[in-house]
């Protein structure tokens, strides 16, 4: 059975920070470069070490073994961007991986020796960050705002804030990003996609998880 692993991480938290940029590879150390501010650096290359050491450690392999192999369904593999992947000893690591931060925060998942064909997506939110006025017309569908209008009135910035780790969970999983316009997306009620609550989240954060 395909069952997800998880681990959630403080990003300044992260094993053997002297070699994080050695096990980067040359994609991300490029991308780690053009961020203007240094404080998303210093995320960006946080996230990427926190989620190697979780690859070594679902496999109980030394990190340095493995090499991040990141694969784009639009620009195809060797990215810097798109599904995480590594190649342990020259082929492969069988592993299904998905990472997500936010507001200094990283949260992996994973799965060892994934059913051929299966495909993963997670996404971590922070609830303030989806507050902004208009959220609702750009990102929702008219049956996800009509089912927030029945939540309290309490109750409705993290559902909001779920939802919309629902969709970035589900457009990971498929690749589709955000090229695919999320306000038609619905996810209330779609095979495989649910909301995370066996994890010991921060105060203030939602997460949720696509398998399939």
């Amino acid at each position: 059975m395909d069952s997800p692993v998880f681990e959630l991480r403080k990003l300044h938290v992260i094993p053997n920070p002297g070699t994080r940029l050695q096990l980067l590879g040359k994609p991300a150390l490029e991308r780690a470069l053009r961020f203007a501010n240094p404080a998303d650096r210093e995320d960006f290359i946080a996230g990427r070490g926190a989620l190697q050491h979780f690859a070594a450690s679902l496999l109980d392999v030394d990190p340095a073994r493995l090499v991040p192999d990141y694969h784009c369904p639009q620009c195809g593999p060797g990215q810097d961007h798109g599904r995480p992947g590594f190649m342990l000893d020259g082929g492969p690591a069988p592993l299904l991986l998905s990472a997500s931060r936010a507001s200094g925060w990283v949260l992996l998942a994973g799965v060892v020796r994934p059913t051929d064909g299966l495909r993963l997506g997670v996404d971590l939110e922070a609830i303030s960050g989806v507050g902004f006025d208009g959220f609702e017309d750009v990102a929702l569908t008219e049956t996800e705002k009509f089912f927030l209008d029945t939540v309290p009135v309490n109750q409705r910035a993290e559902q909001r804030a779920r939802l919309w780790s629902r969709k970035e969970a589900w457009l990971k999983m498929t690749g589709e990003g955000l090229r695919r316009n999320p306000a038609e997306l619905d996810v209330l009620d779609l095979p495989g996609l649910r909301d995370v609550t066996d994890e010991e989240l921060p105060d203030g954060f939602v997460a949720a998880l696509a398998l399939g």
